[in-house]
């Protein structure tokens, strides 16, 4: 008796079936929400395409076209005016190799030619392996060495960082 005052004539008992034309509680709980309602209703958006990052492009228009003229603005950021950049094939101009093959090779050039720089790439990849040589006075190299071996991932701000710490660590960019 205690339980027929409680409920009224529009409130099912919980013995009956839903009525008829009621959702389920899992619809309920579906369409309430306005998200779900919207994703069921709304076509889907195409993602945009982002555009190729800059280290996909070809190897000589990357070199040319970015990393040049970023590691030229930065040299000059460091104080070095007469840089002279430029992409170049090759063999290796290191005293006491001769392998013959050529390389694709980054030059650097300051002072009157005094002081030179090369970044070599093994192949037509920035991804590849690459070495790293320099003479100073107008001599003739005579040390190559690992350039960037342990990175991954190869961008770049990278190449130029790591173009400027040699640099550095020759003493050619600050003194200590």
């Amino acid at each position: 008796m205690a339980d027929e005052k409680m409920a009224d004539d529009k409130t099912p008992s919980a013995e009956s079936a839903p009525a008829e034309g009621t959702p389920a509680p899992a619809e309920k709980s579906a369409a309430a929400t306005p998200k779900a309602a919207e994703a069921k209703a709304a076509p889907k958006v195409a993602k945009k395409e982002k555009p190729p990052a800059l280290e996909d492009k070809p190897f000589t228009e990357f070199i040319e076209q970015h990393f040049i003229p970023s590691l030229e603005t930065a040299l000059k950021e460091k104080g070095i005016d007469d840089i002279q950049l430029t992409l170049d094939q090759q063999p290796l101009g290191v005293f006491g190799v001769s392998d013959g093959e050529s390389y694709w090779h980054v030059k650097g050039k300051w002072q009157q030619g005094d002081r030179q720089f090369n970044i070599a790439f093994t192949k037509d990849d920035i991804s590849s392996p690459k070495l790293f040589y320099f003479a100073d006075k107008g001599s003739q190299p005579s040390t190559i060495e690992q350039f960037m071996g342990d990175e991954r991932k190869i961008n770049l701000d990278l190449m130029v960082l790591f173009t400027l710490r040699r640099l550095n660590g020759q003493k050619w960019l600050a003194r200590n």
